[in-house]
């Protein structure tokens, strides 16, 4: 966890990039959901909200102990990755972008949010912006994950969500993700490492190899790219 998020953190890798599509329908836990249902993009924030190690412990290891985490919300760190969102909607024909979040309860980080992701969505009028609490998008993702396309949400919500995405398309091996910035980026599937199947021959290479995918897209290889997609197909 060190190695990532210091590479994400010091290569200021703002944006991950964790599609969630459906292959197959044998593999979708969902009752009568097709690959047409399940196709959708997350845009999580990379380096900022709860992940920043910013806290500390008082009294540690008395009866008595306080540990206090605390989350960072930027005007730039927000409006960034908004606008990437938004940007990749437009790009890629998608209509609609929503931004996830707890303002009915975190009243000053979310506020911050509401307040820049809306604003931003008069710049893209072709867009339709819309909102949801986090719990209820977690709810919706699996009631009905055909009425989204792009979703937008900080640190920690965002990697939630893209988790619970994987579970729509069969498993946390087989999505792809990209944290992406200005500068170089890094290409890894969403899962983290699994010590108690290694060597065994039963991981799921998918997710690795559909982020090869998407890095040699980046890199100005879409043909390249496609040919890969069709061979997971």
């Amino acid at each position: 966890a060190d190695i990532l998020l210091g590479i994400r953190f010091q290569l200021d890798l703002y944006i991950n990039f964790r599609p969630c599509r459906l292959y197959d329908a044998r593999l979708c836990p969902l009752k009568g959901k097709s690959p047409a249902d399940i196709d959708f993009t997350i845009f999580r924030e990379n380096t900022e909200g709860s992940y920043v190690g910013i806290g500390g412990f008082l009294k540690k290891g008395t009866p008595d102990e306080v540990a206090i985490q605390e989350e960072i919300n930027t005007y730039k760190g927000v409006e960034r990755i908004c606008r990437a969102a938004f940007e990749w909607a437009v790009a890629n024909g998608k209509k609609k972008v929503l931004m996830a979040d707890k303002s009915n309860v975190m009243r000053y980080g979310y506020d911050l949010w509401q307040r820049v992701f809306f604003g931003l969505a008069k710049e893209f009028p072709s867009i339709a912006a819309s909102h949801m609490f986090v719990d209820a998008l977690c709810m919706q993702m699996v009631r009905a994950p055909e009425q989204f396309e792009v979703i937008v949400s900080n640190n920690m919500f965002g990697d939630i969500l893209s988790d619970e995405s994987a579970a729509l398309a069969g498993s946390i091996g087989v999505l792809p993700s990209a944290s992406l910035g200005t500068g170089p980026g890094l290409y890894e599937p969403i899962h983290g490492a699994a010590p108690d199947i290694a060597g065994k021959g039963i991981a799921n290479p998918i997710g690795q190899i559909w982020s090869g995918a998407m890095m040699l897209e980046h890199l100005g290889h879409p043909e390249a790219a496609a040919d890969i997609v069709k061979a997971i197909e």
